[in-house]
């Protein structure tokens, strides 16, 4: 079996591999870089119960890696009422948090950033991974589309990284640093986070002008962004002191929650659970960037598993004999309705239809990679350029014509109307003509109009 059991672990180790510079989208990159950042331990050699850390609270590392001044302002008292008189919903995140923590907690220290950025999904997302905010931002780090492609974060069918725990996290905190490295303090970063870099040199710029400070708190600035930089504040207090707010901050362990397995053939989600002995449910809260089914190994792609599963899903993987992945994907070569694909393809109809979250009266348009069952046809695994340039494009069909009255015989027929003002007749030659453009503008409204793209803007998501 080619399939090898690689594991990487988030341990102490990572500080001598994070970036530290000015991040550039025209930096070059290799085909996911993040990946490789973390040392790799054997799992075939290696046990990961001999991990360790050297303190055995993670509340207490969270703590004495702060190093930003409380704001102390009015704001940041409201933020924090409104926190401890919500102990049940500041409860939530803190238990949510705990699969994503130390993690993030590890790339903050490997960068000497402040602690209190570790914190920032609590405000972003409330550590839910799925979240997405009416305007389009998805994640623990709420990424806009376009801000995602800047950080190279791919969106496509298979996978939107926004989404993924360990790639968003290294991008977001890539984010941070630039933003910090521009504007020099880290409470214009988080503002800048929120509210976007150009914003906030504009209203810097407006303040120099009128030769008023530009900290971040002597800046006009929207209400979200006015209140974000103190939420933050808030969650950093209550972790500092959370029995002075009536807050029971759940016990965290200094250690890795997760185990990040590289995939190296291209395998089901439903035997990923099955052979690691997990929910569904668990494997997509550490796992939420997988669109389908399958998860591929042209991507370069990684699987989170619970700590104590990897090992269990090593030793079932060993003893699996059976084919890994039972989907495959290609490129459909014209545009026609989902019936004619599917017989096109030689796979059932409300299969193809499922899979691809295809709604019925649409048309799949040329060029667009659709799933499809794996058979003796198509065994291979899914190639590189369909894992990471895959977009699926719908549209609704054209109306048909109108059908022609049968009449008597030697009997006059009346007029047909045309499609879209009404004129009589149909045998003229500008008739005819008026028809035709009719129908091409309608053509070209539904194609604007009901195309759907499958592929994957900041906002905070409110999660109760």
């Amino acid at each position: 079996m080619l399939w090898k059991y690689v594991a990487v672990l988030m341990i102490a180790a990572l500080s001598g591999c994070a970036s530290t510079g000015d991040w550039s989208s025209d930096t070059p990159v290799n085909t996911n870089p993040r990946a490789s950042k973390a040392p790799r331990v054997n799992l075939s050699k290696q046990s990961v119960s001999t991990v360790y850390a050297p303190s055995s609270n993670l509340w207490l590392r969270i703590r004495d890696g702060y190093q930003m001044e409380p704001l102390n302002s009015p704001l940041e008292i409201e933020q924090v009422r409104w926190l401890s008189a919500k102990p049940e919903y500041v409860n939530r995140s803190m238990m949510r948090s705990s699969r994503y923590l130390f993690y993030i907690v590890q790339e903050v220290n490997a960068r000497n950033m402040p602690t209190e950025i570790a914190l920032l999904p609590f405000v972003e997302s409330a550590f839910v991974p799925q979240a997405k905010s009416g305007a389009k931002a998805m994640g623990l780090w709420q990424f806009m589309p376009a801000t995602g492609k800047d950080f190279r974060l791919t969106q496509n069918v298979f996978r939107d990284e926004r989404r993924d725990v360990l790639q968003s996290t290294d991008a977001a905190l890539d984010y941070l640093q630039r933003l910090n490295n521009q504007f020099g303090s880290w409470e214009l970063a988080l503002a800048a986070y929120n509210w976007g870099a150009g914003n906030i040199a504009k209203a810097q710029k407006k303040n120099l002008a009128a030769g008023l400070p530009t900290d971040y708190e002597s800046l006009q600035l929207p209400k979200e962004t006015r209140n974000y930089v103190p939420k933050l504040m808030a969650y950093r207090q209550i972790v500092l002191d959370p029995e002075s707010y009536g807050i029971v901050l759940p016990e965290l362990e200094n250690h890795p929650y997760f185990v990040a397995i590289d995939v190296n053939n291209d395998i089901d989600v439903a035997l990923v659970t099955k052979l690691s002995e997990i929910p569904l449910e668990e494997f997509q809260t550490l796992n939420p960037s997988f669109n389908k089914p399958v998860i591929l190994a042209a991507a370069n792609q990684q699987i989170l598993l619970p700590f104590g599963h990897a090992e269990v899903f090593q030793e079932n993987l060993k003893r699996y004999t059976k084919p890994l992945s039972s989907w495959t994907a290609v490129q459909v070569g014209k545009t026609e309705l989902v019936d004619q694909a599917a017989k096109t393809l030689g796979v059932d109809v409300d299969t193809l239809r499922a899979i691809n979250g295809i709604p019925k009266g649409m048309r799949i348009r040329a060029g667009s990679t659709v799933i499809i069952p794996k058979t003796s046809r198509r065994p291979g695994d899914i190639s590189v350029a369909l894992a990471d340039n895959a977009s699926l494009s719908l549209d609704r069909p054209p109306p048909p014509p109108p059908t022609p009255k049968k009449c008597k015989k030697g009997t006059k027929c009346p007029p047909v109307k045309s499609v879209k003002d009404g004129t009589k007749g149909n045998s003229s030659p500008k008739n005819a003509a008026s028809q035709h453009k009719s129908a091409s503008t309608e053509l070209a409204k539904s194609a604007k109009n009901g195309s759907v793209k499958t592929s994957g803007a900041k906002g905070v998501s409110k999660v109760q």
